[in-house]
């Protein structure tokens, strides 16, 4: 099928979706739930195909990787989505006018959402989900990385629907090639909102050459300051989390930022980030406080160059403050407004923090791993929202609706 028509059978098939039922919508994602785990090995053994292409030592391989949990876990999202109210229909206001016209502004779908993204076959299963439970039809561009994986699942993904009387149509797998890309990007009469995921070079990319409009999700350039105040036993373990949970997401920890009056902490700090094998890139001040503690062909001294990236994995840097504005000003300079957080006692610099942060999350004395949809009780996710037009943070249910403003009237005319 030529691109044209794919994208021509999806906005047609996106015109019955607000239509299905209720209780349709929730035993398509019960079935897909079960089919999903029936389904391990054979998504397992085209996952393995995708693995097999790709270097071990790649950062994207974790996010590549499938496993049984995984894909467990990926049912019970996908179960949860199926639990929670439907976004839809949603009387968001409501008045009467002194003319008698009564109005009333309802959710609806966005229509045809098109994700862009690289090597997270999860994300296949979870923008499904989360796009039928809102009412939108769906077009879908993953990277070459993951393509065997996501043929599979979207092949799962349209048994399941046509054994539920519903058009196929809804979801669609582009090619993993540029072309399908660029096409994508410029079916203004098709697409009504692409949602990027992976790295930045990603996202600029979508966001300079598309015509449709673009929510940006997922670079994470995440910092935490380490207060003048900040508890040590409390503070170690926020940062090992924050780090090693998963090297490979968003949410990771890619710069510590501490305060040189605690410095003399580096040490304890660094005892549970050299048993998970973290590479540390300090600045001056900093290696001279890890120097003799921390393994030494784990610690380097940073460069300009470490400051402001994204690692995805098990490296860090660190750099040195002399107090809680500098933290501020430097993290603002480098942050990808994503996730931020400050550990500290003192509840004047903490209200400070989250005020003067500019990010989509903002954190003081927890992990920043907990930026996450499903953690913050909304179900799966879509993306994480770094900007700050019609969604920003975890973008769930709500967010993949707009709404239409519905007027009754008795045969009024306007003057």
């Amino acid at each position: 099928m030529a691109l044209q028509q794919v994208f021509e059978s999806v906005k047609q098939a996106s015109r019955k979706l607000n239509l299905l039922s209720e209780e349709k919508v929730v035993k398509v994602l019960e079935d897909l739930a079960t089919r999903a785990v029936e389904a391990t090995d054979t998504i397992l053994a085209e996952n393995q195909k995708d693995l097999n292409r790709m270097d071990a030592n790649d950062p994207k391989y974790d996010r590549l990787k499938l496993t049984k949990e995984r894909i467990e876990a990926i049912a019970a999202d996908i179960r949860n989505v199926a639990s929670l109210p439907s976004p839809l229909g949603r009387v968001l206001a409501e008045q009467k006018l002194d003319n008698g016209l009564q109005l009333k502004k309802v959710s609806v779908p966005l229509g045809v959402i098109g994700i862009i993204y690289e090597a997270r076959p999860n994300v296949t299963f979870d923008v499904f989900s989360l796009c039928l439970r809102s009412g939108n039809a769906l077009l879908l561009k993953g990277g070459s990385d993951a393509r065997d994986s996501n043929a599979a699942i979207v092949k799962i993904i349209h048994e399941v629907l046509e054994s539920n009387d519903v058009d196929k149509n809804i979801v669609q797998l582009l090619p993993p090639d540029r072309e399908a890309t660029h096409e994508m990007l410029h079916a203004v009469d098709y697409v009504d909102i692409i949602i990027p995921r992976g790295s930045q070079g990603l996202i600029n990319y979508v966001r300079e050459n598309s015509k449709v409009p673009v929510i940006e999700t997922g670079a994470g350039i995440v910092h935490t300051y380490y207060d003048a105040d900040a508890d040590l036993e409390s503070g170690k373990d926020i940062i090992v989390n924050a780090k090693t949970r998963r090297v490979s997401v968003c949410n990771a920890l890619d710069c510590l930022v501490i305060n040189r009056k605690r410095l003399q902490d580096l040490p304890a700090i660094g005892k549970g980030l050299a048993e998970k094998e973290v590479d540390l890139y300090a600045d001056a001040p900093a290696y001279e406080a890890l120097k003799g503690s921390y393994p030494e062909e784990k610690l380097h001294q940073a460069t300009e160059e470490h400051f402001g990236t994204e690692f995805l994995s098990l490296k860090m840097a660190v750099k040195t403050v002399d107090d809680l504005e500098e933290a501020i000003e430097y993290i603002n300079q480098h942050t990808s407004q994503h996730s931020e957080a400050i550990i500290s006692n003192n509840e004047a610099h903490v209200d400070h923090f989250l005020k003067a942060v500019d990010a989509a999350a903002v954190y003081a004395n927890a992990s920043t791993a907990f930026t996450d949809g499903a953690q913050f009780g909304l179900g799966a996710e879509i993306g994480i929202s770094t900007q700050k037009l019609h969604a920003r943070g975890p973008m769930a249910l709500n967010e993949l609706t707009s709404y239409k403003w519905i007027v009754k009237g008795s045969g009024q005319v306007r003057a």
